[in-house]
Parts: structure tokens; sequence; C-alpha cells
């Protein structure tokens, strides 16, 4: 079973509580592990690109048609 930070913090307490009362040095602490994502940066960026290119393709598609509806709207206001 995993430490809990509370349990980490007591047990290093403890570790150099009884160093002292042997005439050890005191222990140094480890350094903490940088966490690393479970999603490689590839992955994360294929997932951009599909969910952005899938947008900006549809926007792509879609603006051409609003444009020529509002060219046609305001022909027919305009004369």
């Amino acid at each position: 079973m995993a430490q809990t930070p509370q349990q980490r913090k007591a047990n290093e307490k403890y570790a150099k509580s009884e160093a002292a009362k042997r005439g050890r040095g005191i222990t140094t602490p480890r350094q903490k592990q940088s966490s690393k994502s479970p999603v490689s940066v590839g992955w994360v960026v294929l997932l951009a690109f599909v969910i952005c290119g899938g947008l900006a393709f549809e926007l792509l598609r879609i603006v051409p048609e609003i444009w020529s509806s509002a060219v046609s709207m305001f022909n027919r206001l305009a004369f």
C-alpha cells in the first residue's frame, strides 16, 4: 500500500530521530519525482489537429455558402 504524504513525513521524522540516537548524520530527503503525463505529446497534437482541423475544414465549407447568401440578400435589398 502506498504511503500518504502525512505518513511519509512522519516516517522521515522518526528516521531522523532514530539516526540522531545512534549518532548518525541527518538523512537527506528524497527529491520529488516529476510526474509524467500518461498521454504523450504526439497524441495530444494529433487530437488537437483532428478537432481543430475538422473545425477549420467545416468553416471553409460553410463560409462560402454564408457569403453567397449575404451577397444575394444585399443585392435584393440594394436593387
